[in-house]
């Protein structure tokens, strides 16, 4: 299997994960200003970017990792540092919090940008995402992949104060590499639609930096607050006038919460 990894900086060790659909380059601007004091690494998730899908585990239909979170997190483990900071995005940041529950030691904290321990509404979860959001995206991958793609970038920027400028770069981003294939996308919406990681989130005993959007879309403003309410440990931080993407939109503002949070918990 093929990953793509890239490490500039040098110092204590942090990870950076992406989110569904894209790749590791969406970290630019953040990994030049956290390799001034740290060993950054960058990692393209299995079938996105330059990093091949993760081969033997798809059923006929050829759907990569069978939404199955743990692979995911097992196959990033096994080509990152032996232990570092986790900061993760939307899917990046479920993903890094499976590694800090099963590999507590592998994680010497997280911070997690936009991203939820379960994305999902339910009976007990009543302001996460609808689910008829998801079923729509799969739908849509299976007459267009690019269109849906194109799409789901536009619902990321939704709201967001500086919008348009957010979603060109997006755009521009995703058009770098080749599109994930329809499997990978197909298995990354199974996890966003099915995980749920709230009943475990106490087993998470590093250091905790929280990072959300005030006018998200995709993980509501209600949804952070209840967030904040089960994970009292947790350091919380709204981003006014930010959506689902706050280091691109306000990264400026993104980057003093997480140099902060490193300076203060983590060094």
């Amino acid at each position: 299997m093929s990953f793509y990894v890239k490490t500039l900086g040098a110092g204590p060790d942090i990870v950076l994960l992406h989110g569904w659909g894209l790749h590791a380059d969406i970290w630019e601007e953040t990994a030049q200003r956290l390799a001034t004091a740290f060993r950054v690494t960058l990692i393209d998730l299995p079938g996105h970017g330059r990093s091949a899908a993760i081969e033997g585990t798809c059923p006929p239909e050829g759907s990569v990792l069978q939404g199955d979170l743990d692979a995911l997190a097992a196959a990033v483990a096994a080509v990152a540092p032996s232990r570092a900071v986790w900061l993760g995005w939307s899917l990046g940041g479920m993903v890094a919090m499976r590694l800090a529950i099963e590999h507590p030691e592998r994680v010497a904290g997280l911070v997690l940008v936009a991203s939820s321990p379960q994305f999902v509404r339910s009976g007990d979860w009543p302001h996460a995402m609808e689910l008829q959001v998801l079923e729509a995206f799969t739908q849509l991958l299976e007459q267009d992949y690019h269109d849906t793609l194109q799409r789901f970038l536009a619902l990321q920027t939704l709201g967001s104060a500086r919008g348009g400028e957010t979603l060109r770069f997006l755009r521009e981003l995703a058009s770098r590499h080749r599109a994930p294939p329809p499997a990978t996308l197909r298995s990354g919406l199974a996890i966003l639609r099915d995980a749920n990681l709230r009943p475990r989130l106490r087993e998470i005993v590093c250091p905790v930096q929280l990072i959300f959007g005030q006018r998200d879309a995709l993980v509501p403003l209600a949804e952070a607050l209840d967030i904040k309410e089960i994970w009292p440990g947790a350091h919380w931080h709204i981003i006014k006038g930010a959506a689902h993407a706050p280091f691109l939109s306000h990264p400026d503002d993104f980057f003093a919460v997480v140099d902060e949070f490193l300076h203060e918990q983590i060094r």
